[in-house]
């Protein structure tokens, strides 16, 4: 990655004040950015954005992505040369109990972004971030590649899986690679596996429900304990997405389209196995088997394959699951003690 690229880049982050949204802002800001977020209020005081203070070191504003004049406006009055855009309904089981405002935010958000993105001639390159559950899952190990079919059981996913024929859409009409030296605008989506790392305390995800129990002395509860996820640590998706805005200002022509950023096809764990390894690292814990037959539908098998990203990008995984796991640990366990800011960024320089 070439940290010169973005000295004193207009960066427009959505979701900033999220899990994803927090750690791109600081990776942003250490080097040299001039960092604009957009995003709902932090949802607990313990989140990563809220802890490492980041309202101080940015700009820092609240707002719906639903909100189309506010948007507008933030686009117009800081005119972003890049933009991140993670602001979402993240949750599977939340899409069952919200489907609507699911589809709300994340279809009709992404599309108020590409609107904004379409009329902001300062904006050059956009990533735009999905899932990789937006990929018609056929419960196989065999990692999803880009140019298979989309799709989605559950409104969540299939939530995505509009967002990226949305994407794709809007790139064909109004942003064809052929016609670039009129438009000048490089628009990519990524997709991604789950993501761990410090600072997330969002419900119905294993590394935050392993947390609060053993903080709370509780047993850690495994809704399914056969899943299998491509479990990476935050930076490992997010130095893709940091690589491939810079290989978009490069080459627009190649980089443009989609993207898969996941762990090693040799490096996918159970959600049981992951479980373990945080109890191993804290010190102490116990695992609760909780699977039930009647539970809403999750995926039990999905996996990515990262070839593209890796031989196009040069783009690879560093963290094996163990360290992603380490790294996270660390986070929860010195966030009461330490400089949550400082500890952000001694992760990075380590990573």
């Amino acid at each position: 990655m070439d940290t010169s690229f973005w000295k004193d880049k207009t960066v427009l982050v959505t979701g900033h004040t999220g899990f994803k949204g927090s750690w791109l802002s600081i990776w942003l800001i250490s080097m040299g950015a001039k960092v604009i977020g957009y995003a709902l209020d932090p949802h607990t005081p313990d989140d990563n954005f809220v802890l490492a203070h980041l309202e101080e070191k940015m700009v820092d504003i609240r707002g719906d992505i639903r909100d189309t004049k506010k948007l507008r406006e933030t686009f117009e009055t800081y005119r972003p040369e890049v933009v991140f855009h993670l602001a979402a309904q993240p949750l599977v089981l939340t899409s069952y109990e919200n489907p609507v405002e699911t589809y709300e935010v994340n279809v009709m958000g992404t599309l108020h972004v590409l609107e904004c993105i379409r009329f902001t001639d300062s904006v050059k390159q956009a990533v735009m971030i999905t899932t990789d559950k937006c990929y018609d899952n056929k419960e196989t190990l065999k990692g999803y590649v880009e140019t298979d079919p989309f799709g989605g059981y559950d409104p969540y996913s299939s939530s995505k899986a509009c967002d990226e024929i949305l994407i794709a859409s809007y790139r064909n009409s109004y942003f064809p690679i052929d016609a670039y030296e009129k438009h000048h605008k490089a628009i990519a989506s990524v997709r991604a596996g789950n993501v761990i790392g410090g600072g997330d305390w969002a419900a119905y995800r294993i590394l935050p429900d392993c947390i609060r129990a053993i903080e709370s002395g509780q047993p850690i509860e495994i809704r399914n304990k056969n899943a299998v996820r491509p479990f990476q640590h935050v930076l490992e998706p997010l130095s893709g997405y940091l690589m491939l805005a810079q290989k978009l200002a490069q080459d627009p022509k190649k980089y443009s389209g989609g993207w898969n950023f996941g762990p090693k096809e040799d490096d996918i764990w159970t959600v049981w196995d992951i479980a373990g390894e945080v109890i191993r690292c804290y010190g102490k814990g116990e695992r609760l088997d909780c699977s039930k037959a009647d539970a809403p539908h999750e995926a039990g098998k999905l996996t990515l394959n990262t070839q593209k990203a890796m031989t196009q990008l040069g783009w690879c995984p560093k963290l094996d699951v163990k360290q992603a796991v380490q790294y996270t640990t660390d986070w929860y366990r010195q966030r009461k003690e330490k400089d949550v800011y400082e500890i952000c960024l001694s992760q990075i320089a380590s990573y």
